[in-house]
């Protein structure tokens, strides 16, 4: 994915993201981080086509995004949001056979196919014995496995994240960034995805975006992005870095 010169207004007088360029690399995991207002949720809705740029460009396959159709998009890409919303008395199964919907037509429906893309959703996410429970009655870690499942029904190459873990406790936040680096590994879906954690982006990513005022102030492997000097500038804090055999490279704060 190429992205080129992008621009984001919304109200005309301040630019969300001023300039931004950069290269999402296929089969790897990035995560875009950053202070809050950085605009990398706006990054990433740029992205998944949720807001269209004022200026520059995003293009998949050499093709800009904005001359994909809805359908034909929707097979490229999936997105998940940080708070999802469902209709009561919605099973899991039901729910998460919705990332179908861009394979059907009022004439032709392949209800094998279907049946087959969502049980493999279901087991990726580890719900298939729950598939007739209702999603209302999920705890908050399990109901983001619903979501994720459904965007995965879908069959799209890549897979966004839009601070997949806010409203987790830590359980569910190791739980469901294990997932993402399971269908990383096992069936090499493209994943991008915005965290506040600095370190889980430093043991989940292969590749680390840092925003700061609309604009990449660094990006590249967590190791060569996450320093001290970083670290400093983008969010004005002191930290201290300790290598672990079991944690790996991992950030610690000291002070501002």
């Amino acid at each position: 994915m190429d992205i080129q010169d992008i621009i984001v207004s919304h109200d005309n007088t301040h630019n969300h993201l001023n300039g931004v360029s950069t290269t999402i690399n296929k089969g790897k995991i990035t995560t875009i981080i950053g202070p809050n207002g950085c605009g990398k949720s706006t990054l990433l809705s740029v992205i998944s086509r949720y807001h269209s740029p004022k200026a520059g460009y995003v293009r998949l396959e050499n093709k800009d995004l904005l001359n994909y159709k809805p359908k034909e998009f929707a097979k490229k890409l999936a997105i998940v949001y940080q708070q999802n919303e469902s209709p009561k008395d919605l099973t899991i199964e039901k729910l998460v056979s919705f990332g179908r919907l861009p394979y059907q037509t009022m004439l032709k429906k392949n209800h094998d196919e279907d049946a087959k893309a969502i049980e493999w959703a279901l087991t990726c996410t580890n719900l298939q014995h729950k598939n007739t429970t209702d999603v209302e009655a999920l705890s908050g870690g399990e109901r983001q496995r619903v979501w994720i499942a459904m965007a995965l029904a879908q069959q799209s190459e890549i897979l966004c994240l839009d601070e997949p873990t806010t409203y987790l406790d830590i359980y569910y936040q190791i739980e469901l960034l294990e997932l993402v680096k399971t269908l990383n590994k096992q069936y090499g879906l493209t994943i991008i995805m915005v965290l506040h954690d600095i370190n889980q982006a430093i043991r989940y990513s292969d590749c680390i975006i840092v925003m700061k005022d609309g604009q990449i102030f660094a990006e590249g492997a967590p190791r060569d992005v996450i320093t001290k000097e970083v670290i400093k500038e983008v969010y004005g804090v002191n930290a201290l870095f300790h290598e672990d055999k079991e944690l790996g490279y991992y950030m610690m704060p000291t002070g501002i």
